[in-house]
């Protein structure tokens, strides 16, 4: 598995519009944009550092996995998100040293990347994305 760099850094938030105001007014960032992704009941919101971004998620939904995240351990920093050259051949990779997987097969995610989660269980309690961007 070939690692390109962070990607981002995913912080669950409870209000995306409440919190942007830091990371714009205080972290002096830009705000790109924000997107909903349906298929996982989330709004996003980015701000790019360089080559790698911050990452607001706000539930859209209250059975949603951020709204679940926030309602066990609060508002925080929820994943790391890595960028690799092939996310499929790194999936099999993954498998084969019985890493157990989230994702077992890469979905579309925000900005159109694909992506897949490995388990926290698997990762010494951090959620891990591997997301690929063309």
């Amino acid at each position: 598995m070939k690692i390109l760099k962070i990607d981002h850094i995913g912080i669950a938030v409870n209000k995306v519009d409440e919190r942007k105001n830091f990371w714009t007014d205080v972290m002096g960032l830009t705000h790109t944009g924000s997107e909903t992704v349906e298929e996982q009941k989330v709004l996003t919101a980015f701000f790019p550092i360089g080559e790698s971004e911050v990452e607001l998620l706000e539930s859209t939904s209250p059975d949603g996995p951020i709204a679940k995240y926030i309602e066990k351990r609060g508002e925080g920093i929820q994943h790391i998100a890595f960028c690799v050259e092939d996310i499929d051949a790194a999936l099999d990779e993954l498998k084969a040293k019985g890493i157990k997987l989230i994702d077992e097969k890469a979905r579309i995610g925000a900005g159109g990347a694909r992506i897949a989660f490995l388990h926290p269980k698997a990762t010494n309690g951090i959620l891990v994305e591997l997301c690929e961007r063309k």
